[in-house]
This record gives structure tokens, sequence and C-alpha cells, in this order.
């Protein structure tokens, strides 16, 4: 068990130092959830004003509502693109060279999807600065703000899971950036995370029920404008922790398939 934790470990500093080294990629990933605070966020901020509408978003600032989708919707975004290292590492050959090094098998999938969740903690910290910055308060307080950066990662870890279930089979970058463009962009917007399912039309609103997104959504909207209301907070994570262990077990088994081939 050590040994497998302590490999982990190896192969996610291998991944976080790849990750500060592209100095582009970072500013990059961090500017694009700004943008969508900054200019969507004040763009809509007067739907609230109406009374109706403030009824239903659950508050009177619509960025408020917004931030919480925005984080999520970041680490989404975060995970999804960890197989592309995988891809990577096998055509460059360094994906053979760490199976045939005195390594545990599961500590490379595991290794690689506790990267990408560190990944999705540090930007999801970073909207969360400038959220404040923009005017956002959080009912919950630090403690909230903490467990928000968690949930985040948790979330972040289930996607990069999948990615690497994906990449396992599928052979080049382009094909696997063609599956996460078609797959991110429809989660995205059959979810909560920017608009409330009580105002989506009926069959919209069924769907966002059973999207993950939603699950990870809620409780960080309820840490944001509600607090700490723990019967709408449990729910999630229970779920959401569900999902990080069916993930984790397939992607070990789909990666232990495809090397013992």
């Amino acid at each position: 068990m050590m040994g497998l934790v302590l490999d982990t470990f190896t192969i996610c500093k291998r991944e976080l130092i790849k990750y500060f080294r592209q100095k582009t990629r970072i500013i990059l990933t961090m500017i694009q959830p700004v943008i969508w605070l900054a200019l969507m966020g004040n763009t809509m901020s007067k739907i609230t004003n109406n009374p109706f509408a403030s009824q239903l978003f659950g508050t009177g600032n619509y960025l408020s509502f917004m931030t919480p989708g925005i984080v999520i919707m970041t680490s989404l975004f975060s995970g999804i693109f960890a197989g592309t290292s995988i891809i990577w590492d096998r055509r460059i050959g360094y994906l053979d060279k760490l199976l045939a090094a005195p390594i545990k098998r599961a500590s490379i999938p595991f290794g690689k999807t506790l990267s990408a969740s560190i990944q999705g903690a540090l930007q999801s910290a970073i909207i969360l600065f400038f959220a404040y910055i923009l005017g956002v308060r959080f009912a919950s307080g630090f403690l909230g703000v903490l467990l928000i950066i968690l949930i985040s990662m948790l979330f972040s870890f289930i996607f990069s899971g999948i990615s690497l279930i994906l990449s396992s089979t599928i052979k080049t970058i382009e094909t696997l950036t063609a599956i996460i463009n078609f797959m991110t962009l429809p989660l995205m917007f059959s979810s909560t995370a920017l608009f409330p399912s009580k105002a989506m039309p009926d069959w919209l609103s069924v769907i966002a029920k059973i999207n993950p997104l939603s699950y990870a959504v809620d409780p960080i909207r309820t840490l944001t404008i509600k607090g700490w209301e723990f019967s709408s907070i449990l729910p999630g994570v229970i779920i959401i922790l569900i999902f990080d262990l069916i993930v984790a077990f397939l992607s070990y088994y789909v990666f232990k398939r495809l090397t013992s081939d």
C-alpha cells in the first residue's frame, strides 16, 4: 500500500512539474473563467434586480449564483484534458518506460488524476479570489471556501478519470479533443451551472437533475449563498464521492487491462 502511495505521488509530482512549466497554458486557463465572471456575470447582473428572478435564483446577486458554476466548469475542463498526457506519453515512448519501471501500475492513472485534481483546486482558488474582488461574499466563510475547493477537486477527479479511460483506447490527441468538445458543452448547458432548474423547460430540468455537474454545483452554491445547510450540501458531496470511487476503479481496471495486452 505504501508503495502505491509513493509511486502515485511520484507520478503526480512529474505531472505538476510539467504543468507549472507551461506558463502560457496556466495564464490562459486562468483568464478564461475570469472573463466569464467579468463579462457574463456583469452582463446578466441586472436580471436578479427583478424580484421574481431574484427569488428564482435564490439571491439578488447573479455573480454569486454564477460563481459556483464557473468553479465547476473550470474543474471540468481541468480534469477532462488529463487523458492527453497518456496519449502524449505513449507517442514519445515514455509510457513504455513507466510500464517497464518497478512501480505499481495503478500509480500511473492515480497519479495523473491526482495531478489534474490539484490543478483544478488551484484554479478554483484563483477564481474564488477574483469573485471576491468582484463583490461575491461567501456565506459559509473561510471554511466554506476550503470545502468549495475540496468539492471542485473531487469533481475534477471524476472527469480526469473518465478522460484517462477514453485515452486508454484512443490513439490520437485530435480524436480525444473532439470527443471532449462533444461532451463538455452539452454537460455544461444541461446543468444548473448557469441557470436554476426551475427556469428550464421540464425535459431539460429532468436532465439537469441527473447531470453530475449539478450535483457538484448545488452544494457549492449553497455554501456560497446560504451557508452551512448540511441537508443541501451532503447529498451532492456523497454522490460526488460515489462517482469518484466508481471512476477510480474503472480507470484502474481499464488501464490495467490495456497495459497487460
